[in-house]
């Protein structure tokens, strides 16, 4: 028969890994069909939760209840990553690709309009100009 302090750390461990589930599960995309799920929680969150390693096991519960291959780490100043690392169906890793892909490009769009816009408003010599001294006016 289980003591009442074994049965109280059990319901709070419960606890916290449903308050874990919902987190990761916040953080899926539908349209990955629940693949690369990922969850970082900085130091002052997994403090909050409670001691880091039973925040780090409740993690792997939950991910294993989401039907995750849970793989989480630690950095150096204790922030908590939890990943799904299964391997995800191939229309799934196709979109996630396209995504991936189209996000690089809209950066790089963004960085290439700021270059232009930096140029053309940035004061410059004038007899570097189209229009300047030297194009024989």
């Amino acid at each position: 028969m289980p003591s009442q302090k074994d049965e109280l750390a059990e319901r709070r461990f419960a606890k916290l890994v449903d308050q874990v589930r919902v987190m990761m599960s916040a953080r899926l995309r539908p349209e990955y069909r629940g693949f690369y799920g990922q969850l970082v929680l900085a130091r002052e969150v997994v403090a909050e939760l409670g001691e880091p390693a039973d925040v780090r096991r409740a993690a792997r519960a939950a991910g294993h209840r989401l039907g995750w291959k849970v793989r989480t780490y630690v950095a150096h100043e204790g922030t908590l990553v939890v990943i799904d690392d299964r391997d995800p169906p191939q229309e799934v890793r196709a979109l996630a690709a396209r995504r991936s892909a189209e996000a690089v490009s809209a950066v790089i769009a963004g960085a290439q309009a700021e270059v232009r816009m930096l140029r053309t408003s940035a004061p410059g010599d004038p007899s570097t100009r189209p229009d300047g001294p030297g194009e024989g006016r």
